[in-house]
Formats: C-alpha cells, structure tokens, sequence
C-alpha cells in the first residue's frame, strides 16, 4: 500500500526527520510492524524528499 505524502508545509530539513527515524528506531528496538512500519515509511518518504531538496539546493 502505498504511503500518504507529507502534510502541506514547509519541509523539515533531511537531519530532523532522520533523527525522528533513529528515535522510532530505538524506541521500537528495531521491529517495524503495523502502524509503526507505516509511521516508518511515512518518515522515511519524508527524508527522501528532503535529501533531494536540499542537494537541489545546493546544485
């Protein structure tokens, strides 16, 4: 299933969403199952989007 895009808005920079990821990360020790793999998609679109955006910036 594919996962929703981000809400409207300014982008968060590539690093908060990544800490973000390491955090769920940690707290979950690793399993990603259910709504938290879904969460962890979510984040992980999000970084992938910013990581472009920023090297489109600093193209």
């Amino acid at each position: 299933m594919p996962s929703s895009p981000p809400p409207p808005g300014p982008a968060r920079p590539a690093a908060a969403v990544q800490a973000e990821i390491r955090a769920l990360l940690q707290e979950t020790g690793g399993w990603l199952w259910g709504p938290t793999r879904e969460r962890y998609e979510r984040l992980r679109d999000e970084w992938v989007e910013a990581v472009r955006g920023e090297m489109t910036t600093a193209a």
